[in-house]
């Protein structure tokens, strides 16, 4: 018979709260699991984290860290000091953390060393570019993690490569795709996005660029603005705006340029931003998370990198990693607009029931 086991989950920034979403979901259904939800406030306006929790219905946090901004080095070290104190007041059995980020990794580092387990969710993801934090983040939570969950059968072969055993490695899915599943039929009901932005299905691009490469510096800002130039001459774009890449924006003097391009918006919730990427003729971002969405939605996609973590996106899905170079992005998009073909494929186990297979795992993993 299996005990009872504490769970504490990890949620720090936007992208992780559609990941435990499932999880959480998933674990109130199991008797022998207690479940400990932490928010580390990486993420913490509205717009970034709260609306978030009602849309995807996450219990209120039992703990948030309320760690805020900061360079990597201390956000990373707050997100550890205040963990740390957590688990002097509320121990555990497993730490299960998601994605990349880097609450991902200070609160995996701060649980290996109390000799707590720890589970990764999206182990495995490689883009082969160190000089990405998130790359940093996902070899270093790998190395110390018990449990590896994966969301394509690659991502093991990078974790064999990198020296982890086998039996450590499960192959469970995608919780992202198990949130969007669920949600997809909600969004259709009762966003009304495209309303308030006056905008009609399959007649616009929907558009995401925040990482570092594409706005910390001038030169990278002036050529995300080339980018969105490109996509512009042919579709009306639709850009939700991260805070952090509209304070670079301004700090450049270029925000009125990409306004004079796009619709430039606030960052939207979850129901709002499915809808915006469902109804969309094609999707321009950086995002990894948007990879995958589109490839499920079969929506055209376009990587706005040099690389990507989730090749699965390219060889299944929608997605077309193009560079770096803005009149890459116009070809690309001019094949679209003229019929080039996509033909997507629903990668293996990205059914929406990752998030249980994990728990069930999870569950039968601990010691009587």
């Amino acid at each position: 018979m299996t005990r009872r086991f504490s769970l504490t989950v990890i949620a720090g920034a936007r992208p992780n709260f559609m990941k435990v979403a499932p999880i959480i979901h998933a674990a109130h259904k199991v008797s022998a699991v207690d479940l400990r939800l932490v928010h580390t406030g990486q993420h913490y306006d509205d717009h970034m984290s709260a609306q978030f929790f009602r849309d995807l219905q996450i219990p209120h946090p039992d703990l948030h860290l309320e760690v805020g901004s900061g360079s990597h080095a201390v956000q990373t070290a707050r997100v550890m000091t205040a963990f740390d104190k957590a688990l002097d007041d509320h121990p555990t059995d497993v730490v299960l953390v998601v994605g990349d980020v880097n609450s991902t990794l200070g609160c995996a580092l701060v649980a290996v060393k109390r000799g707590i387990q720890v589970a990764h969710v999206e182990a495995g993801l490689r883009s082969r570019d160190r000089r990405m934090p998130e790359e940093i983040n996902r070899i270093l939570t790998d190395q110390v993690s018990d449990y590896l969950f994966t969301t394509e059968r690659d991502a093991a072969d990078n974790l064999r490569a990198e020296g982890i055993p086998a039996d450590k490695i499960h192959f469970v899915g995608n919780v992202m795709i198990d949130t969007l599943m669920k949600n997809r039929a909600i969004a259709r009901e009762r966003s009304t996005v495209l309303a308030r932005l006056t905008l009609a299905p399959r007649e616009y691009a929907a558009c995401t660029l925040h990482r570092p490469s594409n706005v910390d510096t001038r030169a990278d800002a002036e050529r995300t603005l080339e980018a969105v130039r490109q996509l512009a001459n042919r579709l009306k774009v639709v850009l939700p705006l991260h805070p952090r890449s509209t304070a670079k924006l301004q700090e450049f003097g270029l925000l009125d340029a990409f306004r004079a391009r796009a619709t430039v918006i606030e960052p939207l919730g979850y129901l709002d931003f499915l809808s915006l990427l469902d109804n969309a003729r094609l999707v321009l971002t950086d995002s990894g998370g948007i990879q995958e969405e589109t490839t499920v939605l079969g929506v055209p996609c376009l990587t706005f990198r040099e690389n990507t973590e989730r090749p699965i996106t390219v060889t299944h899905g929608t997605n077309r990693v193009v560079g770096l170079d803005p009149a890459r992005v116009g070809a690309a998009v001019e094949d679209i607009m003229t019929g080039g073909e996509f033909t997507p494929r629903i990668p293996e186990l990205w059914d929406g029931h990752a998030a249980e297979r994990i728990v069930e795992i999870l569950a039968s993993r601990q010691a009587p």
